[in-house]
């Protein structure tokens, strides 16, 4: 199979500190921070896809952990646009290389190799993808993760047995392996369903005005954040996995049945009061 060679961009801003709760993929968790709070927002299941509901204004990131024990190059999409090279997204595009076990936080459009535009929630017409004749794809998130090509060098001392792999961190994997579960577990859960008249008329109010709150991402103001390139040859021309995460208001989601609303219901009370009023005149 043939591989490609190409120069790929290292994030030196990434950290290997906090763990993302939510696990879209095996070589690679991937999950969305919302800046504005410092909370991870909470992911969604429905029909085998993740969702996230954004707050319009609100900054965002986008948090990558590499699960592996090697090296892997990140293709990053957002709306259906290349977050480095802002093309139209390829999965043979330029990427962000992670090293083993190692955690970045993509916070905006990459300008340079010091300064990034910020990602933030917005209407889909202020979207960076819409103002530029994108708007097709707005609303998902996307990445390509490619694993390194072995060198000739360590697959000879393989052979001979001298070869010691990169450890791995097992307080890291111990956190990610918790977190995966936990996301599982918030994802799969959803509210009982409430009866079915009420909840017809919820959603029918909520669609009354979906259509002008449906989300993109903005291209936002300048931030510092510095990177440094390096060299990156793929095992493959395709990538070993794809994963993606949905996004929209939470208000849309609920009115798509992605997130389902509890309404409140009262039950009757057996001991309401103490004693016996006497009955209103007739």
């Amino acid at each position: 199979m043939r591989t490609l060679l190409c120069a790929a961009l290292l994030a030196l801003t990434a950290t290997a500190t906090a763990p993302t709760p939510a696990r879209a993929g095996s070589l690679l968790d991937l999950a969305v921070v919302d800046r504005d709070t410092g909370e991870t927002l909470r992911t969604y299941q429905d029909h085998g896809k993740l969702y996230v509901a954004g707050t319009p204004g609100h900054r965002y990131s986008v948090r990558m952990v590499n699960r592996t024990s090697g090296r892997v190059m990140t293709v990053l999409s957002v709306d259906g646009v290349n977050a480095i090279t802002g093309q139209t997204a390829s999965t043979n595009q330029s990427g962000y290389v992670l090293d083993p076990w190692q955690s970045a936080e993509i916070t905006g459009w990459r300008k340079s190799d010091n300064e990034i535009a910020q990602f933030n929630f917005t209407a889909l017409p202020d979207s960076y993808a819409a103002r530029t004749g994108r708007p097709a794809n707005v609303g998902v998130i996307g990445v390509a993760v490619f694993t390194e090509r072995e060198s000739m060098w360590r697959k000879r001392d393989d052979e001979i047995g001298r070869a010691e792999p990169a450890p791995p961190a097992p307080s890291m994997e111990g956190n990610l392996a918790g977190s995966a579960q936990d996301s599982a577990a918030s994802g799969a859960a959803r509210p009982a369903a409430a009866p079915e008249q009420r909840q017809a008329q919820t959603l029918e109010k909520d669609r009354s005005v979906a259509k002008s709150e449906r989300l993109g991402t903005g291209h936002g103001a300048r931030e510092y954040s510095h990177i440094e390139s390096t060299t990156f040859e793929r095992s493959s021309s395709r990538p070993a996995e794809q994963v993606s995460i949905y996004y929209d208001s939470y208000r849309n989601l609920v009115a798509q049945g992605i997130i389902v609303r509890p309404i409140a219901r009262q039950d009757p009370q057996p001991f309401p009061n103490g004693y016996v009023p006497d009955p209103p005149a007739r």
